[in-house]
């Protein structure tokens, strides 16, 4: 039963630290229609820049803090990106899709020339180092945690998108972007906004990730595959998808991973397949025909 328990722990944790990836690349890609390829860098990058923070030992700096701070540095790049490069490429999605590529590259290989080849480990806030005791199991908090961020995300997101003037603005931009700029919606604004609240979740979630991954080379090409199965399945555009679909690879994966590893990859894509034959649009999201 223990095994059981810490599994489920595990899969909720995954899941939520995929919640955090999907859900900018899910706003970006619903919005721009770019297949933003360097999101996962910018997970990568998070986790190397927080891991040096408290390597470092940077006075007054915690996990939390370091999550902020990552945030802030990945979303600023994000935005530069946007405004500097894929602002140049207007109605080309071929350019756009190889630009976040080379780009991604050239993050993988600045990260290993900076960081070098071996991982490092991010350590645990020490408020949640303990487990958690219930009875005879041992529940590890800071995977708990990591879930309740995850929601909290969630529900703040929601609140953006549903209650704010942003959001309504969002939503608009991805449900017809022509009638949004008909309206006098600042469309270019918009995505530079987008791109900069993607790529800070995103950046963000890599520190929070680095108790549990660490910050190591190829990280990025372990993640976005993952945030891409989990748009594809939730939806494009669709939060609600995205947080559904963050949970159900998160738990197909741990439990694929454990218990079936020759084929923990067949199962996993499985899914994905099934939703691309029978419901394109994926199971949050609306036909646009």
């Amino acid at each position: 039963m223990q095994f059981w328990i810490i599994q489920i722990l595990n899969s909720l944790a995954f899941g939520g630290i995929l919640f955090l990836l999907a859900s900018g690349f899910s706003l970006i890609f619903g919005l721009q229609r770019i297949a933003n390829l360097t999101h996962g860098s910018f997970f990568m990058l998070g986790s190397y820049i927080g891991a040096s923070l408290l390597r470092e030992h940077t006075p007054g700096v915690d996990l939390w803090l370091a999550a902020l701070m990552a945030g802030l540095l990945v979303a600023l790049l994000g935005g530069l990106l946007e405004r500097l490069v894929l602002r140049r490429l207007p109605g080309n999605p071929l350019g756009q899709v190889l630009v976040t590529l080379g780009v991604a590259f050239i993050i993988s290989d600045a990260c290993l020339v900076i960081w070098g080849g071996d991982p490092i480990p991010v350590p645990t806030p020490r408020a949640v180092a303990r487990p958690v005791i219930v009875g005879h199991f041992a529940f590890p908090t800071y995977r708990l945690v990591v879930v309740g961020i995850a929601i909290a995300v969630a529900i703040s997101l929601h609140l953006l998108l549903e209650r704010t003037r942003l959001g309504a603005m969002i939503r608009a931009g991805v449900d017809d972007m022509q009638i949004a700029r008909a309206v006098g919606i600042r469309v270019s604004v918009l995505f530079t906004c987008v791109f900069c609240l993607g790529a800070g979740i995103a950046g963000a979630a890599g520190v929070l990730g680095g108790p549990i991954f660490s910050a190591y080379p190829g990280l990025d090409a372990d993640m976005l595959p993952l945030a891409l199965i989990v748009v594809i399945l939730g939806g494009v555009g669709s939060l609600a998808g995205a947080f559904i679909g963050s949970f159900i690879i998160g738990a197909i994966y741990t439990f694929g991973s454990t218990l079936f590893p020759d084929v923990a990859y067949f199962i996993l894509f499985l899914p994905m397949i099934v939703v691309i034959a029978y419901r394109p649009e994926g199971l949050f999201g609306r036909s646009r025909a």
